[in-house]
């Protein structure tokens, strides 16, 4: 059985950051193309960010520069670290993997950037 727990969602002032995890389970991350998803309310669901399994990343052109995701073979997790939030990066991500026919999702963690 495959599961995509995220973690690490939450409160944050605009200009601060935060880190997300998605660890993996029935799944080696690194044979999949492991991706960040976000959907704020009323939106559809985006791509933020994505890893392949031959270590390309790719994002978005809202979060370049302030956001970078990055993965760990040993601990079969994967990461998106978040700098300089803002208002508009406020949504729930969601993690991704997908390889050939083979998607799988997480259940999403919130993130909320307010003062």
């Amino acid at each position: 059985q495959v599961q995509l727990v995220e973690s690490g969602g939450g409160l944050v002032q605009p200009g601060g950051s935060l880190r997300l995890s998605c660890a993996a389970s029935g799944i080696f991350v690194s044979v999949y193309a492991m991706g960040w998803y976000r959907q704020a309310p009323g939106k559809q669901r985006e791509l933020v960010a994505v890893i392949t399994s031959g270590g390309s990343t790719n994002y978005a052109d809202s979060v370049k520069g302030r956001f970078t995701i990055s993965r760990d073979n040993a601990k079969n997790t994967v990461y998106l670290q978040m700098n300089s939030l803002k208002p508009e990066d406020t949504a729930v991500y969601y993690c991704n993997a997908a390889r050939r026919d083979l998607y799988y999702w997480g259940q999403g963690t919130p993130v909320t950037v307010s003062s």
